[in-house]
């Protein structure tokens, strides 16, 4: 792993409206919410994610590879004040994020095609970025949509996040359109169920989540709205 790099565990898990209810009831006596989450202690999340000429993000997944790699724009509550492009690295069960801040004319015009707003030699993600989307093909692929509940512990630096109503954008790219509805991509009785942290869990938020009882998954957002577009059989999943 990178020094440059901040590697954190992160475990995800399926789970049904129930035991959503028994976990969110347990945790917040112990545990602050997020404070950007609005009054309802949730945020609106949308991505938009992108992948090569190979689909290479979309195969390293399906393959199991140990060390792989996602692009995505994201922004929140469908607002355009804070639109980050990310690069999502995974190593095992470590992950790293770097991100870049993008004005709101340079995702208009990364959508247009003109990719030379990312030529900025100050900036090694943009630059990853242009490399990429000039010899690679990398292009946007998927809207991931959903609604998160977030929870954070200063004390071991845990996050631990509530991913509800995840849905596709089909074959829609832009993630400001005022027009897309996108569709269910999991039943509605299922919640996407995340902890990040660095070096531990509490003992006390360990002992409250009973990790143990459990079914990990391997949940990856992007691979189950890319589902809707398959064109071919080894994208099952």
């Amino acid at each position: 792993m990178s020094n440059k790099l901040q590697f954190r565990h992160e475990l995800k898990f399926f789970i049904n409206y129930h035991q959503y209810l028994i976990l969110c009831q347990r945790l917040q006596s112990l545990i602050d919410p997020d404070q950007h989450a609005n009054e309802s202690g949730e945020y609106h999340i949308r991505s938009l994610y992108f992948d090569d000429i190979n689909n290479s993000a979309l195969a390293d997944k399906l393959g199991g590879l140990r060390e792989r790699a996602k692009y995505r724009i994201r922004i929140y509550n469908i607002q355009d004040n804070i639109i980050h492009f990310e690069k999502k690295i995974k190593l095992d069960d470590y992950i790293a994020k770097i991100k870049e801040q993008l004005t709101r004319q340079m995702y208009d015009e990364i959508m247009a095609g003109n990719y030379e707003v990312l030529n900025v030699p100050d900036s090694p993600l943009f630059m990853e970025l242009y490399n990429q989307m000039r010899h690679n093909l990398l292009r946007p692929k998927v809207i991931v949509d959903y609604i998160r509940e977030p929870y954070v512990c200063h004390n071991g630096n845990v996050r631990i996040t509530f991913d509800k109503e995840l849905r596709t954008g089909l074959h829609s790219t832009d993630i400001f359109d005022k027009d897309l509805h996108p569709i269910r991509a999991i039943d509605e009785n299922f919640i996407i169920f995340e902890v990040k942290f660095d070096e531990y869990i509490p003992e006390h938020i360990k002992i409250a989540l009973q990790l143990e009882g459990l079914n990990r998954q391997s949940a990856s957002k992007y691979v189950i709205c890319r589902k809707f577009l398959k064109t071919n059989t080894w994208e099952d999943y």
